[in-house]
């Protein structure tokens, strides 16, 4: 008996003492320098080993150059803003090709950013970017039409939630930046076509798209539980798309209480749902189904949460500790060579990710995140 209790005694001083280094770790983490380090490294990682799924001008690239611009904007670090227009002329300016497609305007918030920050006259050329917009809202297509009845819902401009990150922050930021709330008004009304077909509003959550629109006893519309399927980068990509939304949209314009209540509202399922470990699962109602983390949309969420409690829209003691908690596990998942690891790889529902999985729009994630966490600090 003795014995026992000697073993049992220095198992409870182990398990202390290993509680005392992780706190101790995680704490250092949520230091403003060791943020920026960590920031600064991935960028650099990233930079250094480009990736993209179709072009430089795809929405990986501008998910990507959009937690850039953020990291820019909370840091003034210039290492940004040198990334940002390199990238830039050397995309000559230009969006992606598909006209009507929300994913190939993203890259236009970082254009957009910059015009709006460098200071120097007639060094952006936004003209690649209005002929998308133009065409992108004001042109006849077949999704406006209702011509495509496909299973996914291509009835709608923006069938798809992820749509909700890649054009939206855009149109609002121009109709800003031009002085045109025309442009607002039309993204008002595509995003509420998009709201009324994939927000649940019994769940509090956005279907990635109509293949996962609850169908009753359709196998396909639910996870192994029994749960629906809600893919945790695809909320990622409409909550932390709607922080990017509010921060430029006018205080007095009409429609915006909606936007600050889907905010609100996202968020607090967003809180309910995260694990205790900080990092949220990719299958958010079924976490057992893939049980790690997953950077990407934790990355996204963390930003989101954090803008909001930085803004007044959340209260701070509630979310904060969360909000801290995920940025230290995010920290962790970051190599030592500024690799931001554990990102599921592109598509379209819930799949696992694995220590080195990553892509740019992960680094993009992890940048927006630390761009907010670092103004919890001051």
């Amino acid at each position: 008996m003795k014995h026992k209790s000697i073993i049992s005694t220095a198992a409870a001083v182990a398990i202390f003492t290993i509680s005392i280094f992780e706190t101790a770790v995680a704490q250092k983490s949520l230091k403003k320098e060791t943020i920026e380090k960590s920031m600064i490294k991935a960028l650099e990682w990233q930079e250094a080993h480009p990736i993209f799924a179709i072009a430089p001008t795809d929405w990986t690239e501008g998910a990507y150059y959009t937690g850039v611009a953020r990291a820019h904007k909370a840091t003034k670090d210039q290492i940004y803003m040198a990334a940002l227009k390199n990238q830039a002329y050397n995309n000559n300016w230009q969006t992606y090709t598909r006209l009507h497609h929300a994913d190939d305007i993203a890259i236009s918030y970082s254009y957009l950013y910059i015009d709006m920050n460098d200071g120097r006259p007639n060094f952006v050329d936004l003209n690649p970017t209005k002929k998308f917009i133009d065409a992108h809202l004001f042109e006849d297509d077949r999704f406006k039409q209702g011509k495509d009845k496909s299973e996914m819902g291509q009835t709608i401009l923006w069938w798809w939630c992820d749509a909700l990150f890649m054009a939206p922050p855009v149109l609002n930021l121009y109709a800003k930046h031009t002085k045109q709330p025309k442009y607002l008004d039309e993204m008002h009304k595509f995003y509420m076509q998009t709201y009324k077909q994939l927000y649940d509003k019994e769940e509090r959550l956005f279907a990635r798209d109509m293949r996962f629109v609850w169908k009753g006893t359709d196998k396909d519309s639910k996870e192994p539980n029994g749960k629906k399927v809600f893919w945790s980068r695809g909320n990622g990509w409409v909550i932390s798309g709607l922080a990017l939304i509010l921060d430029d949209m006018p205080k007095d314009y009409e429609h915006r209480p909606f936007y600050e209540n889907l905010f609100k509202e996202l968020s607090a399922r967003i809180l309910e749902l995260q694990p205790k470990d900080g990092l949220w699962r990719t299958s958010l109602l079924s976490p057992e189904s893939y049980n790690h983390g997953e950077v990407s949309g934790s990355g996204f969420h963390t930003f989101a949460l954090a803008w909001g409690v930085n803004n007044g829209l959340l209260d701070k003691a509630k979310y904060t500790p969360a909000i801290k908690k995920a940025w230290a596990a995010l920290a962790a998942c970051q190599h030592e060579d500024g690799r931001v690891g554990w990102v599921q790889n592109i598509g379209a529902f819930p799949e696992p990710a694995t220590y080195d999985s990553w892509q740019n729009f992960g680094t993009g994630a992890f940048l927006l995140a630390g761009s907010e966490v670092l103004k919890l600090q001051k």
